[in-house]
């Protein structure tokens, strides 16, 4: 019960305004990951930027399983096999930021598309996790059962083979 996966990887591109730099990161993403993404809408107005709410600014892939291993695995070679502690929470998640997409190995750059930056965040859990998650009966995860900081670094040098700074 103690073994610790990936459940979910999500790649996020914030391009900051609608049009056509969406559809380029849409594609972009799709070449990435294929998978279909999704749009999302701005939370609130920002007058300055030119932004209104709901005006979509970004897109989003979610990765389970197989996919999202694989897709770790690229993006932490794209990182040469380190990754900062500080990156990490408290509850064993991880946050990574690439500065160009095709930094990934296995991507061509398209000048269609063009370059973008992503978040990469990776969700870890232990069997047992879907206790707090289920809408009946649900509970909350003991203590000593939660992934901490520590036990998250542990699993990416033993899983990916990656370096902790």
């Amino acid at each position: 019960m103690k073994k610790i996966s990936v459940d979910k990887v999500v790649i996020n591109i914030g391009v900051g305004k609608s049009g056509d730099p969406i559809e380029k990161a849409k594609k972009a993403l799709l070449e990435l990951t294929g998978q279909q993404p999704a749009v999302r809408g701005a939370k609130k107005t920002v007058r300055d930027f030119g932004i209104h709410k709901g005006e979509p600014i970004g897109a989003v892939v979610t990765l389970r399983r197989e996919p999202a291993v694989d897709f770790l695995k690229r993006v932490i070679a794209a990182k040469k096999n380190t990754l900062k502690a500080s990156s990490f929470d408290n509850y064993g998640n991880i946050s990574v930021g690439i500065h160009e997409h095709i930094d990934i190995p296995g991507t061509k750059y398209n000048p269609e598309i063009g370059i973008f930056g992503m978040d990469v965040n990776v969700v870890l859990i232990r069997p047992g996790y879907r206790i707090a998650r289920k809408s009946r009966k649900s509970a909350r995860i003991g203590k000593n059962h939660r992934i901490n900081k520590d036990e998250a670094m542990e699993f990416f040098k033993q899983e990916f083979g990656a370096g902790v700074e």
